[in-house]
């Protein structure tokens, strides 16, 4: 276990090995275009699907049963079917990691505003405040501590799951570990998974950060 560690150790901090388009500042470039661009564009579809049926009440068996859905989806069945319907390319990679997050964030966003308080809805509507005007002053503001909680956990689990690029030929950190499945090379596969999960972490932090920085001057009971 000593040598292995030792190994590993040497391996993450060749100068070789962080060069070139097979090292690793290139491979952890690829798997952050991967995950931001797919976390985007989850967060793009899933929020204002999660707002409207938090702030009508409208769809919540959807919404609560998304969760399921998306614990129960099989990712790398869902690259595989993409991928032999749609020929090579990235497609198969983006679309399944996007199925991976939408139903994280619109189920917390759900949850979020469905959370709200209806005195505190009913006392905005009172002092003048239309239905727009409530979403976007009062149910938004309250739900926000329970809509960035979805969305990291849906950073992570597409950071975690974008190691499936390398399934179907692209790039990404998770070369490192089909790479080293196939070639019996365990050193490899476990410094691309120590990455992908260095990365993770990192981006979990740096999310968590945002979040403190949206939510300063609340209770902390508001957070």
């Amino acid at each position: 276990m000593l040598e292995l560690l030792k190994n590993l150790a040497s391996w993450l901090t060749s100068g070789p090995q962080w060069s070139g388009n097979a090292g690793i500042a290139h491979r952890l470039v690829e798997h952050l275009e991967y995950s931001l661009l797919a976390t985007l564009v989850a967060a793009a579809i899933a929020l204002p699907i999660g707002m409207l049926i938090g702030h009508t009440g409208r769809g919540a068996f959807v919404a609560v049963n998304l969760a399921s859905f998306g614990r129960a989806l099989p990712t790398v069945g869902l690259v595989t079917l993409v991928f032999l319907a749609g020929g090579l390319s990235k497609w198969p990679v983006y679309i399944s990691l996007v199925a991976l997050a939408v139903p994280v964030i619109i189920t917390n966003t759900y949850a979020g505003m469905a959370a709200v308080d209806p005195d505190i809805k009913d006392a905005a509507k009172g002092v003048g405040l239309r239905g727009h005007q409530v979403l976007w002053q009062v149910e938004l503001p309250l739900a926000l501590p329970l809509i960035m909680t979805g969305i990291r956990l849906a950073t992570v689990q597409v950071i975690a799951t974008a190691t499936i690029a390398a399934y179907v030929s692209f790039g990404g950190l998770g070369r490192y570990v089909y790479d080293g499945l196939a070639q019996r090379d365990l050193v490899q596969v476990l410094g691309g998974a120590a990455l992908v999960a260095v990365l993770a972490v990192a981006a979990d932090l740096a999310l968590g950060g945002v979040q403190r920085l949206l939510l300063r001057g609340r209770p902390a009971s508001a957070r």
